[in-house]
């Protein structure tokens, strides 16, 4: 795994606290740029894996918008970024579909039943007949790629994504294109076996006349070094070929925010159970890093010397949070010396699928998020205190 470079301190602080290295942000961006450049295709930022606002005059210098899970997300897209918005719910209430009319450029329906709902407000709305919004409906290729059934949207019995059954003899008109989000930290081979699954599926629907995009979603490892960007772009051409599309879209979140940015932590405690070190932390997997129980997975981690920390070796450690979970365990590392309390730790990749996810669980402290500019200084940008645990639940 790629680490970020550890964030020079420059300045006194406390943790724990995110800090965004802007600097990463703009590589991930310019690779970004140069796919949408090569397969002539949009590209959105996907908030649901990365909404830190602050950077959006960053991110909006290479990509074409954001794409929004839901209404608030679609507000901030709308007021914070200022570029096309694309919407997508699994269900919407019908105040929620009033709100998005006014905002979003595309609207996402999940199901036709959702799509009759709203199918006459829809298409009697003035910014719908001018042109300035468009209506799809998400597809289920049913044609699952990944490993991890929490993240599957094509498992049997998924909520996620009309199926070809279900689109049978249901009128469409007024849909100009469709949205289909299968993948998941995946490389390019799996988006086109999920292709041709989609013709098999939908080819006839695709092949419409009056179907001009085509939104393929998230999921995309572009930015990871091994992924196979030539062939991403190949794809994109052959897809907006093989249908006579207008435009295709990609709504990446992890590839965007990708090794960006890193989590610092204070060792509060060590402790000792059955012969094994613990060491407990300001900071919890279940409050901060959420993926590392769901999906889960093993996040890197520089050590207090800056060294990145093993699986084995003589200073090994389980890595505690403060919450009341006992399964609030972030993993077990090996350091290059013994750990004390006061010692700072840093995780690497914690950008995407961290502050959006991030709770105040059991009151504890949500931490700091900084950013990192690319003359290496260190701006906070937002502290919490103890109001926004009191005021979050009245």
């Amino acid at each position: 795994m790629s680490v970020s470079v550890q964030p020079k301190r420059l300045e006194a602080y406390s943790t724990p606290r995110y800090i965004i290295d802007l600097a990463a942000l703009r590589r991930n961006l310019a690779i970004l740029a140069e796919v949408k450049q090569l397969a002539d295709c949009k590209i959105v930022l996907a908030l649901k894996g990365f909404a830190l606002w602050k950077t959006f005059p960053v991110i909006a210098e290479y990509l074409d918008g954001c794409c929004a899970s839901g209404l608030w997300e679609a507000k901030l897209s709308h007021q914070k970024f200022g570029k096309h918005t694309l919407s997508y719910s699994p269900a919407y209430k019908e105040q929620e579909v009033a709100e998005l009319l006014e905002i979003t450029h595309h609207l996402d329906f999940n199901s036709a039943s959702q799509w009759q709902r709203f199918r006459e407000m829809a298409t009697s709305h003035p910014r719908y007949i001018s042109g300035e919004l468009k209506y799809g409906i998400r597809l289920n290729p049913e044609h699952s790629t990944g490993q991890t059934p929490i993240y599957d949207p094509c498992a049997a019995g998924s909520r996620l994504g009309a199926t070809a059954k279900s689109l049978e003899g249901v009128d469409l008109t007024g849909i100009s294109g469709f949205h289909f989000h299968t993948l998941c930290e995946q490389n390019s081979n799996a988006l086109e076996t999920t292709l041709d699954a989609l013709d098999a599926h939908f080819g006839d629907l695709l092949r419409r006349p009056e179907i001009s995009w085509l939104n393929m979603g998230g999921g995309h490892w572009i930015t990871k070094p091994e992924y196979d960007r030539e062939r991403l772009v190949r794809l994109i051409q052959q897809t907006r070929e093989r249908y006579g599309l207008d435009e295709i879209w990609l709504e990446p979140g992890e590839a965007i925010a990708i090794h960006t940015g890193v989590l610092e932590a204070s060792v509060i405690d060590i402790v000792e159970n059955a012969g094994l070190k613990i060491a407990i932390l300001d900071v919890s997997a279940t409050c901060h890093m959420p993926d590392v129980l769901e999906m889960p997975y093993r996040p890197g981690l520089f050590g207090p010397d800056g060294s990145l920390a093993t699986t084995a070796g003589e200073h090994l450690y389980r890595l505690g949070g403060p919450s009341c979970l006992a399964g609030d365990i972030i993993g077990d590392y090996a350091f290059t010396s013994a750990l004390k309390v006061g010692d700072t730790l840093t995780f690497d990749d914690m950008a995407h699928y961290t502050m959006v996810k991030t709770t105040t669980f059991n009151g504890v402290p949500h931490p700091a998020i900084a950013l990192k500019h690319e003359d290496g200084s260190i701006e906070t940008v937002r502290e919490f205190s103890y109001s926004d645990f009191r005021d979050r639940l009245c």
